[in-house]
């Protein structure tokens, strides 16, 4: 599901986000704007769109995998919880993986989710993924309950003052490059649900486990 002008629309009434962060629902990807999909490739993958990558790991090495998640998603932090510290332990630590998180909000408060992770890390990859992690850690407190108020106070933990999370939730030029990349996912590289992954290039769609995350990456390491 790609976040349209209909269900941005709804989410905002919904969840009273709009009051605090001013954003424009037309910004996002709307039903007109998603043609039908192309073929990818690994160098499609690759190709960092709107906003720089974070990831963690060797730019060299032999392995890189590259999730695509939405903060709100249920599986996806299964996945951060159960199955990425084993990938990060054997892989990623060792210098043999490069692992690349990037944004697919399904609704307004992913988006949230992920503008906050950005501005509070402002380009620091390591963290990124702690405040990631945070987040889906907390997923049923921001999620479920007081939004606004939860996302505030996270912000706040992570040394932003009341004004900076503010300025954050209502930074157009962030929510328009998040939307930008996005529309590339699915546009380009197909993806239509979260989790997904490419390792290499290749498509892995849902909530895997590490053992079949290792029969793909093992391969790759010998090659």
């Amino acid at each position: 599901m790609i976040i349209t002008r209909r269900a941005l629309t709804t989410m905002l009434s919904l969840t009273g986000l709009a009051a605090l962060t001013g954003l424009s629902p037309l910004r996002f990807v709307s039903e007109a704007m998603i043609p039908e999909a192309t073929a990818q490739s690994a160098a499609d993958v690759a190709k960092p769109v709107s906003l720089p990558d974070m990831a963690l790991g060797p730019n060299d090495a032999a392995v890189t995998i590259t999730e695509y998640a939405s903060m709100t998603c249920p599986h996806c932090a299964a996945f951060n919880e159960q199955v990425f510290p084993k990938i990060k332990k054997e892989y990623i630590d060792t210098g043999k993986v490069r692992y690349i998180f990037r944004e697919f909000p399904l609704d307004i408060k992913a988006a949230a989710g992920s503008m906050l992770s950005r501005c509070i890390a402002n380009g620091d990859a390591p963290k990124y993924f702690a405040v990631t992690d945070m987040l889906f850690r907390q997923q049923n407190d921001w999620v479920l309950k007081n939004t606004t108020e939860t996302l505030t106070r996270i912000g706040k933990q992570a040394g932003l003052t009341q004004q900076q999370v503010e300025a954050c939730l209502k930074d157009q030029a962030l929510l328009d490059k998040i939307a930008a990349d996005q529309k590339y996912a699915s546009d380009v590289l197909k993806v239509d649900s979260t989790p997904t992954f490419f390792i290499n290039g290749e498509k892995i769609k849902g909530e895997a486990s590490f053992e079949e995350f290792a029969k793909k990456i093992n391969p790759l390491l010998k090659s």
